[in-house]
Order: C-alpha cells, then structure tokens, then sequence
C-alpha cells in the first residue's frame, strides 16, 4: 500500500449538505499512460491538476474513494488566510527573518492567486473578501501581540492593532487585544475544489475513482503506478496529493497528525458579529471561527493529536460541548445550537509550514502535504512550484517548502 489509510472526517460537514453537480469520474478498466499522474482528488490535487492541465500536460487524477471530494476537503472550515499559522514574530526566530518574511508573503500571494484564478475560471463557491480580527490568548498576550504587530507591519503586512476598548467599541468582544489583518477569503472548500476539477476535466484530464494506488516504481525516465486491480498507469511525473494519509516514502520528520472538532449554527444574521471577520485566537489550541452568507457561525478548535479514527470519534459530542461554551464566552447572544458538528484529521509541522517538493529518492516523484490552518492556501502555493517545476523554471520560494533529505 502506498499511502498509510486514515479515515479523514466523521459527523456531518456543513458542505456535505448542499447540493454538487456530479463529476464525471470513472473506473480505470485497463493500463493507461499520461504525462502526469495525480495521486488525490481532494483540493490539493484540484489544483495540481488545474494548473498542470493549464500548461499543456496531458493529466489524471485517481482517488481511493468512491468519488472525489470525500476526504479532508468537506471537513475543512475554509478560513483561507494568509496568515500563517505560526506568528511572523514567531517563526522569526525558528528560521530567520528573511525567510519568515518570505514565507508570509508567499502565503498572502497565494490568497490573491486563489481568488484571481477562480474568478477566471468563474467558479461559484461563496467566495468572498474577509478580514481577521487575531484575539490575544495563551501564547501571545497584549505585548506579545505589538511585537506581532510590528513584524508584520516591518514586513509590509497593513495591520492595526486593537486595545481592549477599540475591541470592544468595533467588534463587541471583550478581550486583552487584537490585531485586525485585510483581505482573506471565504469559501465553499468543496465546491471551491470541484471548480477546479472541473476546469481540469473540461482541457481532457481523466478522473477516475475508486481507484487505489497499491506500488509505484520511480525511475529516472518516468514512474509506473499499479493499482489495486493490477492496471499499471505509466507517466513522466507523479504528484501525491493525498492529504494527510501520507505516502510512506516521504520524509515525515516533525510531522503529526492531529484532530480538530467543528460546529456549525443555525442561521442567525442578526446576532453575528460586526464585519462578519475571520476570529481566531493566540493559543494553543486556538479557537476560529467565521460566518457563512446566510447568517451561519462555523467554529472549529479544540485540537488533539491523532491517536485513531475510533478515539477521535468518540471525543466529537464532548469536544463539541467545549467549543459551545467557548463560543458563548466570546458572543454571548450567540445561539450555539449546532446544526452541524463533525471532526477531522489534518497534519501539523513544527514551524506550520507546508512541504512541497520532489521526493527524496523517488525520481519524477512530487509530494503536497499542506499543514496547518492554512492547507488551501498552501496547495495553492504547490499547484505554482510543481507547474513551475515540470515546466523547467524555478519557483523563487520552492526551497522553502523542500523536503530534507533523511
């Protein structure tokens, strides 16, 4: 088996609630050659496979599941910030300041690019422009948060920085202090990656599913993947986009695994606070939280690292009790009531950085593992440095993001 397995979500996704034009997916009936074979069809592999079908490579697209779109992707919130995880402050003194510097901005560039690129393709899914209020919390207090402030301004990032009465005279939110950062986005995750899929499909690329890769022989003039039902699928290049279900050859060092528990209200227009901006916090786990058009607040939190599906599960009714009551702490005229609850698996670095690159031994062989709160937007940035890869240029930030040899 290539990838380790993992059940990616339990409960009821808000997305999984509305309505999907079906894609035209298949089953693989025989052996098959393509320049790129993509490994995924969650919105990483969306991406990869827009963007390489967009620069002429003949692509496709296999997925384990009975269908696209049934992983980590309905499971997300789709808070796609720029932000980063880990503070710029923060991440400063992991890796340096240029380097912190370079990955905020490559991060805020691929906001841009996602909503750029998908108005282009005029893909309707909810996307909208929001702001993000970042609360003071466990791991940054008021002070904490003027340095952030700083960096972030020093780095060209227009923030403010909001004390406890700006907070609470904009926002209604009553907490030590804030900073206010511009211009993310909202988005339907699943109807987002579909958008993408779709354009892919539409230049000639082949979805088929379920269709499981079990071995992949890497040499230097191309890659055979066999399936599960013994078909071999010969290509140039092949691109892991399976999430967090990790292919077992690439480096995992500092990786984990975690669970993250989300709700969803009834619609509640009313009660929603000013600006209908992104909230996260600076804790560990950190609370977020938006709302959706037509009035819904998704909260999500309560971070766990990932033991298996069954214990995970199990936490879902209690965890989403601890989210109600931090929820209620934050809006009190909020009604928390959950139409929706679910949880899911994501991966985590140490730095909440992506890795994007080659992999190591594994010639014509590329791996998207996206990490974080941030995983949308870092597929995009992979979509960019594989193109930019297979196409024989050199993406500016790709040594960001590369794998390190073991």
């Amino acid at each position: 088996m290539t990838t380790h397995r993992k059940d990616l979500r339990t409960g009821q996704p808000i997305w999984l609630s509305r309505p999907l034009k079906r894609l035209p997916a298949s089953r693989l009936r025989r052996g098959a050659k393509t320049d790129v074979l993509v490994v995924g069809a969650g919105v990483s592999g969306a991406f990869v496979a827009e963007a390489l079908s967009d620069a002429g490579f003949e692509v496709m697209i296999v997925d384990r599941r009975d269908g696209p779109l049934r992983g980590s992707t309905p499971a997300s919130t789709a808070l796609l910030q720029y932000e980063i995880d880990t503070p710029l402050s923060v991440l400063s003194l992991q890796i340096g300041v240029t380097d912190a510097t370079r990955a905020w901005r490559r991060s805020r560039l691929s906001v841009e690019s996602i909503a750029a690129r998908t108005r282009e393709l005029a893909i309707e899914c909810d996307l909208e422009r929001r702001d993000a209020l970042y609360l003071a919390g466990s791991e940054l207090d008021a002070k904490g948060l003027r340095r952030e402030c700083d960096a972030r301004r020093l780095a060209g990032f227009e923030t403010r920085y909001l004390g406890r009465k700006a907070l609470l005279r904009r926002f209604g939110i009553s907490r030590e202090a804030a900073l206010l950062g511009y211009d993310n986005l909202a988005a339907d995750p699943r109807r987002l990656a579909a958008g993408y899929l779709r354009a892919a499909i539409a230049r000639g690329a082949k979805l088929h599913t379920p269709c499981d890769i079990m071995n992949v022989e890497a040499r230097p003039r191309g890659v055979t993947a066999t399936t599960a039902d013994g078909h071999e699928i010969r290509c140039r290049t092949l691109v892991f986009a399976t999430g967090y279900e990790l292919p077992k050859q690439v480096p995992a060092r500092g990786h984990r695994i975690v669970s993250t528990f989300a709700l969803a209200t009834r619609p509640q227009k009313r009660l929603v606070w000013p600006e209908r901006c992104f909230i996260w916090e600076a804790s560990e786990p950190y609370l977020y939280l938006r709302a959706t058009k037509e009035g819904r607040v998704i909260c999500g939190g309560e971070d766990e690292e990932f033991s298996d599906e069954e214990k995970r599960d199990v936490l879902l009714p209690r965890k989403i009790d601890a989210l109600r009551r931090k929820l209620t702490r934050l809006l009190p005229d909020l009604d928390t009531e959950p139409d929706f609850a679910w949880c899911g698996s994501f991966g985590a670095s140490g730095t909440g950085l992506p890795s994007i690159g080659e992999i190591p031994g594994m010639a014509n062989c590329w791996a998207v593992l996206g990490y974080g709160g941030n995983g949308i937007t870092h597929s995009r940035i992979a979509a960019e440095i594989i193109r930019a890869g297979l196409i024989g240029a050199t993406d500016p930030d790709a040594d960001l993001f590369a794998f390190e040899k073991e």
